[in-house]
């Protein structure tokens, strides 16, 4: 996908990613995932980094993607080192729903990235500007996200 990125641990199996354009990459034949090929959302990346997107763990996303009343996008299988995975990611490499449901992930592997990653990081619940999120909740219910993710 042209990117590279950097992971933190953030709990049991549950991690932060931050992933970018690698200027030093190939551009890949088809849109980079996460709509990092838009030039607005790359002109408001490099004035404010922020959160964009989120990406759910599902035991079977073949049928969450048929369940899901909103396209995800196609399920790509990919693979890095030992890792293997698969993602739904839009032909276009929009944000599903414009960010409103999260791409979904399915790790094809025992063993998951954040079982690698050193040390926890611990985030404050007292943060002076909260992430305020939208979301779909008919697409997060479909998708048995529930109410935890509104």
């Amino acid at each position: 996908m042209g990117t590279h990125n950097a992971l933190l641990r953030l709990g049991e199996r549950v991690y932060l990613e931050i992933i970018a354009i690698d200027p030093q990459a190939a551009k890949p034949s088809r849109p980079r995932w996460f709509g990092l090929d838009d030039i607005a959302l790359q002109s408001e990346l490099t004035e404010r980094p922020r959160l964009i997107h989120w990406v759910a763990c599902t035991a079977d996303i073949e049928r969450a993607c048929a369940q899901c009343p909103v396209q995800l996008g196609a399920v790509q299988p990919m693979a890095r080192g030992d890792y293997r995975w698969r993602i739904t990611i839009p032909a276009d490499g929009a944000l599903p729903a414009r960010g409103l449901v999260p791409t979904l992930i399915q790790w094809d592997v025992p063993t998951h990235p954040a079982d690698r990653l050193p040390g926890r990081m611990s985030c404050s619940k007292g943060s002076p500007r909260p992430i305020r999120t939208r979301t779909d909740p008919a697409a997060l219910k479909a998708l048995g996200l529930g109410t935890r993710y509104r």
